[in-house]
């Protein structure tokens, strides 16, 4: 029988050692519009090498002392993919070789996550070239195209929260957010885009993630006249319920609970996983600090669209939040772009997460959502567009609360009840909860 030296079996323990505490335990992919994330599952943090080759075109990671767990699979890791059109694996010795077979040539980048919940550590390849598929096309930054008789359409970001590596909030029967929000983005859009003088904007096209940073400088490009961030959280306390809105504020946040949101949802590039690859040039970094400094005119409009958010949203179930709650949020940090995230529920509650996975629910927010963002973008009309030009714009439309009398919503803005009256052709001053008058300009 062959024997060991205490050298030896030091040696082969601690490879076996290696070997165990170094697993590949899965492998997923993100498509989104400018390029692919390969996401490899790891047990530990783990050393790689990556490079590629050509004819055909290959991306090929070699994973140092890495083994795959019992079972491991990757026949549904390319499944709807473009750019990749394929995985192989081998053994190299202590080393693990995957190649992705592309669709042409890409510029790879790697970096390592530590853990963040829900997620261990991750290895992630970003594949920039290349072509992806038409369902994931990033609207183009460009002007918006003119109107008739040359007036633009008013611009709406909206920003579906979370998506690809970031799930967000998860509910009961694993209902992620991060549908959640897409499906209610694009109903949004889809609505605004059939509304004369408006163009919805969405920051977020599929399932992939977006840095906060890059999220606001999308909504810049797209010269938006307004950002909306649809977002749908969780709470330890899984008995809390309904929507809020939320503003930006550089002087602490309004509450306990908008301070500790704000903190948990400016985490998602940690899970989102940017890394510490660079967004950007240092000058774009120092532009985007410049930027931060002219913030403060921005803030006022941002509580105005907030309010009417808001006031729309009463009417679709109870509020967490009564006014607009302000914190640190990084993703609202535009400094000529108004900006709120809206709440739409909770999805640690389970009957309102039910409700938020279905159709009909989310078209009563839909409808609330596009109702508040009309009556703000039609008080405030720019220049120049189309709903500037409509009679009538700059009136108000004010959606009657518990408690408002019409001396007191007269008195609020500064005109008389008659014109109130006359503007809504009302005989008295019964009012209804619910109920939307019109507030007249000037």
């Amino acid at each position: 029988m062959k024997s060991f030296s205490i050298t030896s079996l030091v040696a082969l323990l601690v490879f076996a050692g290696a070997a165990e505490a170094r697993r590949l335990d899965g492998v997923r992919m993100h498509d989104a519009p400018t390029y692919t994330r390969v996401v490899f599952d790891t047990s530990d943090a783990v050393r790689y090498e990556l490079f590629t080759l050509s004819n055909p075109d290959r991306v090929v990671v070699d994973l140092k002392d890495v083994a795959p767990k019992s079972g491991f699979s990757t026949a549904s890791s390319t499944r709807g993919q473009t750019r990749v059109k394929s995985l192989r694996t081998s053994v190299r010795g202590a080393d693990y070789r995957v190649v992705l077979d592309v669709a042409g040539p890409v510029s790879p980048k790697g970096f390592t996550l530590e853990p963040v919940a829900p997620h261990g550590h991750r290895l992630v390849i970003d594949l920039h070239g290349a072509a992806a598929s038409s369902a994931a096309v990033q609207p183009a930054r460009s002007a918006p195209p003119p109107a008739p008789h040359g007036q633009r359409s008013v611009v709406i970001a909206i920003d579906a929260g979370h998506g690809g590596e970031d799930p967000g909030a998860i509910g009961p029967g694993r209902i992620m957010e991060k549908n959640v929000t897409m499906n209610i983005s694009r109903k949004l859009a889809a609505r605004l885009n059939q509304t004369s003088g408006y163009r919805a904007a969405l920051v977020r096209t599929g399932d992939y993630y977006i840095p906060l940073r890059q999220r606001v400088r999308i909504a810049r490009d797209q010269r938006a006249d307004l950002f909306v961030s649809i977002h749908a959280d969780a709470f330890h306390n899984s008995r809390v319920t309904g929507g809020s809105v939320y503003t930006l504020s550089d002087r602490g946040a309004s509450s306990e609970n908008a301070r500790w949101l704000a903190e948990k949802e400016n985490r998602s590039d940690l899970i989102g996983g940017v890394g510490d690859v660079p967004l950007g040039d240092k000058d774009d970094m120092l532009a985007h600090v410049l930027l931060d400094l002219s913030m403060s005119a921005n803030r006022s409009a941002s509580i105005e669209a907030g309010q009417y958010v808001l006031g729309q949203l009463r009417g679709v179930g109870r509020l967490h939040k009564v006014r607009v709650e302000q914190a640190g949020f990084a993703v609202l940090k535009s400094p000529d772009v108004p900006s709120i995230l809206v709440e739409t529920g909770f999805i640690s509650n389970p009957e309102e997460a039910r409700r938020l996975n279905t159709e009909s629910h989310q078209d009563r927010l839909v409808d609330a959502l596009l109702r508040g963002i009309r009556n703000y973008m039609e008080a405030n009309a720019p220049p120049g567009t189309l709903i500037a030009s409509r009679p009538g714009a700059g009136d108000v439309r004010y959606t009657i609360a518990r408690g408002d009398t019409l001396s007191g919503i007269a008195s609020r803005y500064g005109i008389s009840t008659s014109r109130i009256r006359v503007a809504n052709g009302l005989r008295g001053d019964v009012i209804q909860v619910g109920q939307t008058i019109v507030i007249p300009a000037g």
